[in-house]
């Protein structure tokens, strides 16, 4: 992806991707210092939104907490769901970039008429409704994006949340920042394989596998934004208990940061069973063709997620699609008009 060249340059999209690295750079981990030490004391937290500000934000915080062995429950679900659960013994941080999501914003309302007064709004705007339901509110620095697709914001949101999981622990992350900046950079510029993206233009569906940590998850619902291809995410092993029952051999599935454990079992089902094609996304070399990114440690998953983009703007530009106007999607799922709750 060559952001210099004009026909990349041109949509909002990618200009918003690369502003990703600015993002990432400008970041600051302290942030969140003074609000981890009370999710602390309270001792569970739930990360809740509704699509891209929750999928890879969420689980990759989760994820990092359970590596890192924090004495620290984060639960996730969407805003509906998570209006069912008995919050009263949990912080709970509402994501929404609009500040006007109709969901979020009801279940802020409801927690405040509960009387919890840990309910943290995460968003790009100030003066929302959001903002108003809520104790307090951290607004985003990377701006509104124009593009349909959330990029740049969900990058920072998953460092925002990433924050409070290092500074719980008391330790710096900014030794874990250092450099990812640039490999950010290399993932988004890198050349992705033409053998590669034409099998994924002419997929009839594209499948994402690896760990639930929101990366695979959140590159098949841009999937459907960027190139309004079918797309599904198969989390851990799902890619070879059933599914491969209904996959066709032009099918393709990019596995992310393949478990060693498990290639030879995406080989023999895939490759040779369905005999689809099967490509890993990874700081490695794998078996499978491999869009290969520099290793940024403990932070690999942001790079995995940019690598992802990449590719999928040049799948979406080799089928002639325009990045910036989805036909359907729009930009705030379901926006709350008062008097319409």
């Amino acid at each position: 992806m060559n952001v210099k060249e004009s026909r990349y340059k041109k949509y909002a999209l990618v200009r918003e991707m690369t502003d990703t690295i600015g993002v990432v750079q400008s970041f600051d981990p302290k942030q969140t210092a003074e609000k981890s030490r009370e999710i602390m004391e309270k001792g569970r937290l739930l990360l809740t939104g509704e699509g891209s500000s929750r999928i890879f934000p969420a689980k990759n915080a989760r994820r990092a907490c359970m590596e890192q062995g924090l004495n620290l429950h984060i639960a996730t679900d969407g805003s509906r769901q998570s209006a069912r659960y008995d919050l009263s013994d949990y912080a709970v941080f509402l994501a929404s970039n609009s500040g006007r999501t109709k969901e979020v914003v009801l279940l802020a309302r409801m927690l405040a008429d509960a009387g919890n007064v840990h309910r943290y709004a995460l968003t790009a705007n100030t003066g929302t409704k959001l903002e108003q339901a809520c104790e307090q509110a951290f607004i985003l620095t990377c701006g509104w994006e124009n593009a349909v697709a959330a990029t740049k914001s969900v990058v920072e949101q998953a460092l925002f949340y990433e924050s409070i999981v290092w500074n719980a622990m008391g330790l710096s992350m900014e030794e874990n920042l250092a450099g990812l900046s640039k490999h950010i950079e290399t993932a988004l510029a890198m050349d992705i394989s033409k053998d590669i993206v034409s099998a994924a233009a002419e997929a009839p569906t594209i499948y994402f596998a690896g760990y639930n940590d929101g990366v695979a998850e959140e590159l098949t619902l841009k999937t459907n934004e960027i190139t309004r291809k079918k797309s599904d995410f198969l989390e851990g092993t799902y890619a070879v208990h059933g599914i491969e029952e209904v996959m066709d051999k032009k099918d393709i599935v990019f596995v992310v940061d393949p478990i060693e454990e498990e290639i030879e079992k995406f080989r023999e089902v895939l490759e040779q069973g369905v005999g689809m094609k099967v490509v890993a996304i990874a700081d490695r070399d794998t078996p499978f063709p491999t869009i290969r990114v520099p290793s940024a440690g403990s932070m690999n998953p942001y790079v995995f997620l940019c690598a992802g983009w990449n590719l999928l703007v040049e799948t979406g530009l080799f089928l002639g699609i325009d990045l910036d106007k989805p036909e359907r999607a729009r930009k705030v799922g379901n926006e709350l008009v008062d008097g319409q709750e």
